[in-house]
């Protein structure tokens, strides 16, 4: 049963990775990867976002947006967890990407990346645009947004970025943001440990965390960009999960899948201990319990309900 906890937090259950894929080649290796990656419930920890942004060549960019639809209605595509990461809303490409991607995919679309978000008025345009296609392609669909906040302007507004109703995701583009502030923040804040160390780089990922746990949507962390080097992945996963609230984290190669994963999951014997005091607990009635020597009320009932959700064990 769902316990009678009051207020339960619980953002979308997304995969706790995002691997992206700039081509065909690349898509069509990641989505064969989705599959070694399963919950219990068949669904998958990857999610996969064809990238048109920077993925394509100069002029090239409708060529690229036609093989990735084509991409998404293919027999590759059988988990349905694939977005894609359009251009940004000053591209003259913008509502090009939008109109062909809800027409020609949007049964199978997960989701579609915003980069370079700077206001919520930009946000709601973007929604305002996918409404439109999809009432005149006849579709009766919510196609979540993803928003990148790698601008100043979005993480002075991260907040009321991730209170619109069409966001799911709050995306940190640990790269550009620094960029944008013209060699105040050192490059070396753009990767371990610095950018989690770096006082200036520290508070926007709090900020862009909190605001995400707020208002019940999930913060995605930005890659790690020692590719060489998987473990590395793992250690910034753990940190961003465990220190700044972040469910799930960008991949740029295939060799950080696994480890994101396994950094950003509760581990077994998170699970084990909270399925063992939830059970307690509502064999109790939800009473207060003592477990291995410790005291547990519905206040920490709520913590533990909370790490089953991320897992998918938890069961109404």
């Amino acid at each position: 049963m769902t316990p009678p906890l009051d207020i339960i937090h619980t953002p979308p259950r997304l995969a706790p990775c995002e691997h992206i894929a700039g081509n065909e080649k690349f898509a069509l290796k990641a989505l064969a990867m989705q599959g070694n990656h399963l919950r219990a419930d068949g669904s998958s920890l990857v999610d996969i976002t064809l990238d048109l942004e920077d993925g394509a060549p100069v002029g090239q960019e409708a060529a690229l947006r036609a093989t990735f639809i084509t991409l998404l209605n293919s027999s590759h595509n059988q988990l349905k967890q694939v977005g894609v990461r359009i251009h940004a809303s000053n591209s003259p490409h913008f509502e090009k990407d939008i109109e062909e991607l809800v027409i020609g995919a949007s049964s199978s679309l997960a989701y579609i990346t915003i980069p370079k978000i700077t206001s919520v008025r930009e946000v709601s345009w973007a929604a305002g645009v996918i409404e439109h296609y999809a009432k005149k392609a006849g579709i009766n669909r919510h196609i979540p947004l993803h928003l990148l906040i790698e601008t100043p302007e979005a993480i002075e507004s991260v907040h009321q970025l991730a209170e619109h109703p069409s966001v799911e995701t709050l995306d940190f583009g640990l790269m550009d943001c620094i960029s944008h502030f013209g060699g105040a923040i050192p490059s070396s804040a753009m990767r371990s440990p610095e950018q989690f160390d770096h006082p200036l780089i520290h508070r926007i990922k709090n900020e862009i965390a909190l605001a995400a746990l707020r208002h019940n949507k999930i913060a995605n962390h930005n890659v790690t960009v020692d590719i060489r080097n998987p473990d590395q992945a793992f250690k910034d996963a753990y940190r961003a999960r465990h220190e700044f609230g972040f469910l799930r984290m960008w991949s740029i190669h295939p060799d950080q899948i696994a480890q994101i994963i396994r950094g950003m999951i509760p581990t077994a014997d998170e699970l084990h201990e909270a399925k063992e005091i939830i059970a307690a607990a509502q064999a109790a009635q939800w009473g207060p319990i003592q477990h291995n020597g410790r005291l547990h009320d519905r206040a920490s009932y709520r913590y533990y309900w909370g790490i089953l959700n991320q897992s998918g064990s938890a069961t109404p």
